[in-house]
């Protein structure tokens, strides 16, 4: 009997062994940073290349996310709350043409535009989205608004549209959200939909800038791009920002225009609570990018939150799983950025690249545009 001691303890040896194995097979789940108060990202798809992106490039994508962060900072800084924060932020990425959400929204089947947007307060889990507004220049005040001075949580169509000029916001009309990068876009999805091949696009848009993630020569500076855009479209979409402010409330928002070619009247994560927004204090605010309809299927963003408060996840292991495990055994990919009332960031995504940035309570701001320079990515 004694001798045969010897094979619980390499039982138990070789159990742990197998737990481990797993996890060594996927990214190691770090925080991005620690300290921060605000953080914001541009989209996840094809990702930005150093030795294909020109300098003017890069500066335009980064002076875009530093523009947000600047514009939650102030916010922050003045004695706003995280709601006002990241409406602050998420307006300044709606406005610059660079991506997909406001001022250069993608297209849909019929050539026009259809806008979501979202917001959630982590004190009270209050809530409020548009989806499918047509003439809103900010769809996230219009989520706002909603939130908080109507008694429903999400407003679509026609209605919201309406709702939003009746409460004072600025109404455009559909030519507004246009871009050359968008159309050329539009017509290249068309094209590959008929089994064709589409010339190249001029991937500029009406101020110059480069939008379609190719490089001075016109290549593209990946592969198909996320959410079914067409090839050679840009790696960004979806943009969003959380927030941590002074009394330790979070706060997340997301806006998007949704994909490219996409069916009129379909909506996305980003609208939905849960999926592409979530906040609650204590645990985590968190506003995501990517495949939209797994993103609902896996309740994305409010999983995040339910693995922190009833799994015993921090949120840098929470946000890790639902990107790298959960969603991609639903088959979609994308990412998050997901903040914690410590002021722990993480932004793990299984695209190829994200677009994000942060902001410390110390007011440093760091921009990440390239694959190498993330630290919770692929």
């Amino acid at each position: 009997m004694r001798s045969r001691l010897w094979i619980l303890p390499v039982l138990t040896a070789l159990v742990a062994v197998a737990v481990a194995l797993p996890a060594l097979s996927q990214p190691s789940a770090r925080p991005e940073a620690t300290g921060v108060v605000l953080a914001v990202h541009g989209g996840a798809g094809t990702a930005l290349r150093r030795e294909d992106t020109d300098a003017r490039t890069e500066k335009a994508y980064r002076d875009g996310l530093a523009d947000a962060l600047r514009a939650g900072r102030k916010v922050l800084r003045d004695g706003g709350g995280s709601v006002a924060a990241v409406e602050a932020a998420v307006r300044s990425l709606e406005d610059n043409a660079l991506f997909n959400a406001g001022k250069g929204a993608v297209f849909t089947e019929d050539a026009g535009h259809e806008l979501d947007a979202s917001v959630m307060r982590g004190s009270d889990l209050a809530a409020g989205a548009v989806a499918g507004v047509r003439h809103v220049r900010n769809p996230v005040s219009a989520a706002r608004l909603v939130m908080e001075r109507t008694p429903h949580v999400l407003l679509t169509g026609e209605g919201a549209d309406a709702f939003a000029v009746r409460n004072g916001l600025q109404a455009v009309t559909q030519d507004y959200y246009w871009t050359q990068a968008r159309w050329d876009s539009l017509m290249k999805a068309k094209e590959q939909s008929r089994g064709g091949t589409s010339p190249s696009a001029s991937g500029k848009s009406a101020d110059g800038k480069s939008a379609d993630g190719k490089t001075a020569g016109g290549k593209p500076a990946g592969g198909k791009a996320f959410g079914a855009e067409a090839v050679g479209e840009s790696a960004m979409g979806t943009v969003g920002a959380v927030a941590l402010d002074r009394k330790h409330g979070l706060a997340a928002a997301t806006s998007t225009g949704g994909m490219t070619n996409k069916m009129a009247g379909r909506v996305g994560d980003s609208p939905l609570v849960g999926a592409g927004t979530y906040a609650k204090n204590g645990t985590v605010a968190a506003s995501a990018t990517g495949h939209g309809e797994v993103f609902i299927r896996g309740a994305a963003t409010s999983t995040i939150s339910h693995l922190v408060e009833f799994g015993g996840r921090d949120v840098t292991a929470a946000a890790h799983e639902v990107v790298h495990e959960r969603l991609a055994g639903l088959g979609g990919t994308g990412g998050v950025i997901a903040l914690g009332p410590d002021g722990v960031l993480a932004a793990p995504h299984s695209s190829e690249g994200m677009l994000y940035g942060y902001l410390t309570a110390g007011g440093e701001i760091v921009t990440k545009i390239f694959p190498d320079e993330s630290r919770t990515g692929r």
